[in-house]
């Protein structure tokens, strides 16, 4: 997959074995590929608040999905590829996700690796009147669900280009869906499981650095530690009305972009190491704050924000109480933790199972998600399932790294 920050493709092949309502994965290779300079300049071009047309519309699902079959062509043999793609647009009017596009033509991946492809899988979600996102949440919540109770409540954040959250519901079981709070502990007894996007993460910083210096991002927080947060603006930035909305709900760069960023901060004329210090704390405030709502108590933190000292200790100062638990330490590279969650939708795809969890979304209904592209011969999958894994343990090649 590609997120928000388009800067390349993340790869992960994972094992996946099932007992009972266990499934293991065990990831056996990872690795995140440059997208070529000109096919992520003309990426960025395409994307809010640039225009495009048709005709480069079609030149991009070719050429991503060339990039992904390339990606995917490089990793150790598969059985099953799930694609993402790359998010171009998610159609959000009054609140409601009206549709959402992503580019990469799978055709490219099954053509070059022989394999059948699950793709175009946040549609389906918004076709049942949910939001397409966070998809994570499914793969979240049976990961949590072997947390200790020591734990506290607990939640998993991603910070990529936009910050997602994870909430596990309270003293539910099975950890998903609305099944959770049926008698004998009943609805007064049980909060169900959230998932939602927080606001930016690296959206607006990396728009920043790139406007002023032609870098991708703010490598290793550099300009936000030499930087002072200008608190006139981020107050101005945290009025923002998105942030007040309740879940669910869905963002990205169809808001924060960057002519959302010279709107807001142009006035204010600040030098860059100001301005993505304020920025920087602007992400820290807003994910602080809905960890600090939820009462949580522990949280796996995963996505390139992970290695971003200046954004971790900020985040550290306004969650404070809140353990920050990096994924590595349960087994999911913290760089590869969505291309790993990816793979577990499409395992669930292949076995007939829904993708999503109707109470992170705000669809009718679980639906099983996507398409499935077949290789070159006839399409086979496995038997159908009756229920998804209420546990995921997982294993494997894991970079540790300290929160």
């Amino acid at each position: 997959m590609s997120g928000t920050s388009h800067d390349g493709i993340d790869c992960a092949l994972v094992r996946w074995s099932r007992d009972g309502d266990l499934l293991t994965g065990v990831v056996e290779h990872t690795a995140t590929v440059p997208y070529p300079p000109e096919l992520r300049a003309a990426i960025v071009a395409a994307l809010p608040p640039g225009r495009t047309d048709m005709g480069e519309v079609c030149r991009l699902d070719t050429l991503v999905g060339q990039a992904f079959a390339d990606a995917a062509a490089a990793c150790p043999a598969a059985d099953l590829v799930c694609s993402h793609g790359q998010t171009m647009y998610h159609w959000v009017k009054g609140g409601r996700v009206r549709g959402t596009l992503q580019l990469g033509q799978p055709a490219w991946i099954a053509e070059r690796l022989g394999v059948p492809v699950v793709s175009d899988l946040r549609v389906r979600d918004v076709a049942a009147g949910g939001q397409g996102a966070p998809l994570v949440s499914a793969f979240d919540l049976p990961l949590l669900a072997g947390l200790p109770a020591s734990a506290g409540r607990a939640g998993a954040l991603n910070l990529g280009g936009i910050a997602n959250i994870t909430v596990a519901p309270t003293a539910c079981e099975p950890p998903l869906g609305p099944a959770a709070c049926e008698p004998p502990l009943g609805p007064a007894a049980c909060e169900p499981p959230l998932a939602y996007d927080t606001g930016p993460a690296s959206a607006l910083t990396d728009a920043a650095v790139r406007a002023a210096t032609g870098m991708p991002y703010d490598e290793d927080g550099r300009l936000a530690a030499a930087g002072k947060v200008h608190e006139g603006l981020l107050a101005e930035l945290l009025a923002e009305p998105y942030y007040h909305r309740p879940p669910p709900k869905t963002t990205g760069k169809e808001l924060f972009n960057a002519g959302y960023l010279d709107r807001i901060a142009g006035p204010y004329a600040l030098g860059l190491p100001d301005l993505v210090a304020t920025l920087t704390a602007l992400t820290a405030e807003t994910v602080a704050a809905e960890l600090r709502r939820h009462g949580l108590g522990t949280v796996v933190v995963s996505g390139g924000g992970v290695r971003n000292p200046a954004l971790m200790r900020a985040l550290r100062e306004r969650a404070d109480g809140v353990r920050l638990l990096p994924s590595d330490d349960l087994g999911v590279p913290s760089d590869a933790k969505e291309a790993v969650a990816f793979s577990y939708l499409g395992w669930l795809t292949a076995h007939g199972l829904p993708g999503t969890v109707p109470a992170c979304t705000g669809a009718t209904g679980a639906r099983v998600l996507g398409t499935i592209t077949p290789g070159p011969g006839p399409l086979r999958l496995p038997a159908p399932l009756d229920l998804p894994p209420r546990r995921i343990r997982m294993g494997g090649v894991v970079d540790p790294h300290t929160v």
